[in-house]
């Protein structure tokens, strides 16, 4: 590409490039998280645009810059609107633009909610791994039957292969048989069902992804949880803050969780302090910290999710496309230079 072109690379590409790479995206996601928590990174807070009269619609600006073998500078534009499920639509979209962290020029607008599915499910699974501790895990428990949880039980699979059965509980009863479905004949040899509440997730699964679109907890005990279960919180706001308070807690970023009326948000507003929250999975990754408290801790890990990760991931999206010398290059995009 010249000086002043653009590539632009849709959703049916992003998948292209991304299929049959989950393992390769979670070692990347890893990447992204070591480079950030050794302070290669600039990360401000999310912006989030809201609407008067509907509180569950936002659209949220991710920007960030991501150093060491990465480069990459950018911003992810995110929207959440439940509403769309009603419609026949996916409740998230987004666009990634990639900045030229020499100069500053846009080098691409990709499709970014594939990315942003991807680098949550595969930041999800990384955790899986990471926390597993002395108990490998059997069965995954699945709350919220939509696309980030199919991701989820996707990355989470090729990551831990020990996983025989998929357990899932939704609200929308044909969500989840349709989930079922899907899960039956996507994953060969992994077995599924549907569970009649969220109590039976608890009891039965030692690693339970929460993927919903709560926007006020509703899970306030923990208790039927067996010892040593790991908890992915990926939706951050279905634990009321006893729940949190009472769990072994991990994030991503100790400052970006804690806020937008998150979970851990609200267990920091409770206690006065932060000092629930043990460590950042990168402290985890890179030998500051233990995986676990203890071997029967209940270990709660709240991904905020990271500008950097998507843009670590829209990064690899993009090198593979010029490798594949595609097409989809605009010509001087850009204007001539003034000066």
């Amino acid at each position: 590409m010249r000086d002043g072109d653009i590539i632009v690379i849709a959703a049916e590409k992003v998948a292209k490039a991304l299929a049959g790479r989950e393992r390769e995206l979670i070692e990347t996601v890893r990447m992204a998280y070591i480079a950030h928590g050794a302070g290669a990174s600039s990360l401000p807070h999310s912006v989030f645009l809201r609407f008067p009269d509907e509180s569950r619609n936002r659209i949220i600006a991710l920007p960030a810059y991501l150093g060491q073998e990465f480069g990459v500078a950018g911003i992810k534009w995110v929207s959440s609107f439940p509403g769309n499920l009603d419609q026949g639509l996916d409740r998230a979209s987004a666009v990634v633009i990639l900045n030229s962290p020499t100069t500053g020029r846009p080098e691409a607008i990709i499709e970014g909610s594939l990315i942003s599915g991807m680098r949550t499910a595969a930041s999800a699974a990384l955790a899986a791994q990471t926390l597993c501790g002395e108990r490998p895990y059997s069965t995954l428990g699945v709350i919220g039957s939509g696309y980030i949880n199919f991701q989820t039980v996707r990355f989470t699979l090729a990551a831990c292969p020990e996983i025989e059965r998929i357990l899932i509980h939704d609200l929308d009863t044909a969500r989840a048989n349709l989930f079922r479905e899907k899960c039956l004949s996507e994953f060969k040899g992994v077995d599924a069902g549907v569970a009649v509440s969220s109590d039976d997730i608890l009891r039965n699964c030692t690693l339970i992804s929460l993927a919903t679109t709560a926007v006020k907890p509703h899970l306030s005990d923990l208790s039927a949880c067996r010892p040593g279960t790991t908890i992915l919180h990926v939706s951050l706001r279905d634990l009321t803050p006893e729940a949190i308070l009472a769990g072994d807690n991990v994030v991503d970023d100790v400052d970006h969780v804690c806020r937008e009326q998150t979970s851990i948000h609200l267990a920091e507003q409770l206690s006065g302090n932060r000092d629930f929250i043990r460590c950042t999975l990168a402290e985890i990754l890179s030998g500051r910290a233990v995986a676990r408290r203890d071997a029967d801790s209940i270990a709660i890990f709240s991904p905020f999710g990271l500008g950097v990760l998507d843009l670590a991931v829209a990064r690899l999206v993009r090198d593979l496309e010029l490798e594949r010398g595609d097409r989809s290059v605009v010509k001087e995009f850009l204007p001539a230079s003034w000066v």
